[in-house]
C-alpha cells in the first residue's frame, strides 16, 4: 500500500523556488554560479563521474572519476566495493577526508542524478565530510555560460584509508530482520510503480517483485518539470507531506542502489531526516539470494513454492 502523496502534488511542491544557499555552507547541492565562486575561494576537488564524456569537455580542473569505480560487478552492480578497493580508488583520485568535493554528472534526467547521489553516499560513508553535488550537472554549468576544458587532470595521490561507516548503510541481514518483524523500519522502494508491482524487473534480478511490507516512492518525485534539477526546499516539504520523520528508520532500495540513492540523498541530506539508510544491493542482490518477496507474478511464485516444497 502506498501511503504517499500523488506525483501531481509532488510536482506542485517542487515548482516552488529554492532558498538561497548559506554562503558559509558547503553542499549538499551547489548551483553552477555557486560552484564558479567556490573555485576562487574554496578550491574543491571536482570529481567528474561521466566516464568517456570527460574527454569531450569537463569543468576545468575536474578529475575523471567514472561511476563504475564506485559500483560492484555486472551481476550485482549495487554491491559496495571493499574498503581496500575504495581506499585504492580514492587515493588514485586524490581524495582526502578534509578537502571539499563537488560531484559532477551529466545532468540529463532524473535517473542520471542517482549516479551522483550514489557516489556522494559512498564518499560520505568513506569519511569525506564536505560534499556537494552540482545541481543540474555539467549541463547546468554549460547553460550558465561557463566553458569546458578538454585538458585531462592528473590527480596527486592521497594517503586516505577508508573505514566504511555503517551509519547510512542497511545490510541484507538488517533488511531481513525488518521483513521478518525482528526490527522496525519503513522499506521504501524508489523504483517506478511497475517495478514495485512486479510488472517489470532489472535484467540482473532473479525475479520481479519487491520487499515484503514495502511502500513505493518513486525517485523522480523529487524533481520538477525540469528533470535535471532537484530542489532542497521542496524536498523538505515533500518529506513532511509524505509523513516521513526522524522518529523512524527509513531504508531506501531500488534495483541496484542507484535510484534509491536519490531518495536517500533527498531525505537525509536535503530534508535532514536523521535515520535514513541505503540498501545498496537492493532487489538484484535480494532476489539472487532467494529471499522472501512480494508482488511476484504467479508463475514465479508457483515455481518458488515447488522448489521450496522439494527441499
Amino acid at each position: 500500500m502506498n501511503r504517499f502523496i500523488a506525483v501531481a502534488v509532488a510536482a506542485t511542491l517542487l515548482s516552488s523556488p529554492a532558498p538561497a544557499q548559506d554562503a558559509e555552507a558547503f553542499g549538499p547541492l551547489v548551483t553552477a554560479d555557486e560552484l564558479a565562486g567556490l573555485l576562487d575561494t574554496t578550491d574543491p576537488l571536482i570529481l567528474d563521474i561521466r566516464g568517456d564524456a570527460y574527454a569531450e569537455g569537463h569543468i576545468e580542473g575536474a578529475v575523471s572519476a567514472p561511476y563504475g569505480l564506485f559500483r560492484g560487478p555486472a551481476e550485482n552492480p549495487g554491491q559496495v566495493p571493499s574498503e581496500e578497493k575504495l581506499t585504492e580508488v580514492l587515493r588514485d583520485l586524490g581524495v582526502t577526508a578534509d578537502r571539499p568535493i563537488v560531484i559532477t554528472h551529466q545532468g540529463s534526467d532524473e535517473t542520471d542524478f542517482g549516479a551522483a547521489a550514489r557516489v556522494y553516499w559512498t564518499l560520505k560513508s568513506s569519511g569525506v565530510s564536505d560534499l556537494a553535488i552540482l545541481n543540474g550537472g555539467v549541463g547546468a554549468w554549460k547553460a550558465a555560460g561557463n566553458t569546458l576544458s578538454t585538458e585531462a587532470v592528473e590527480p596527486e595521490e592521497s594517503a586516505i584509508t577508508v573505514s566504511f561507516s555503517d551509519e547510512w548503510l542497511a545490510t541484507e541481514a538488517e533488511v531481513l530482520q525488518v521483513v521478518e518483524g525482528e526490527a522496525q523500519a519503513t522499506l521504501l522502494d524508489a523504483r517506478p510503480e511497475s517495478f514495485w508491482a512486479g510488472k517489470d524487473a532489472h535484467a540482473a534480478a532473479a525475479r520481479p517483485g519487491t520487499l515484503p511490507q514495502s511502500e513505493y516512492f518513486t525517485h523522480s518525485n523529487w524533481f520538477s518539470d525540469d528533470p535535471t534539477l532537484i530542489d532542497a526546499e521542496a524536498a523538505a516539504a515533500l518529506a513532511e507531506e509524505g509523513g516521513f520523520t526522524s522518529d523512524e528508520t527509513l531504508i531506501s532500495f531500488c534495483n541496484t542502489g542507484h535510484w534509491a540513492a536519490t531518495n536517500w540523498f533527498a531525505l537525509s541530506e536535503l530534508a535532514g531526516l536523521k535515520d535514513v539508510k541505503l540498501y545498496p544491493e537492493s532487489m538484484v542482490g535480494w532476489s539472487q539470494a532467494g529471499l522472501p518477496m512480494e508482488n511476484t507474478p504467479g508463475v514465479f511464485r508457483n515455481l518458488l513454492n515447488q522448489i521450496t516444497g522439494a527441499l
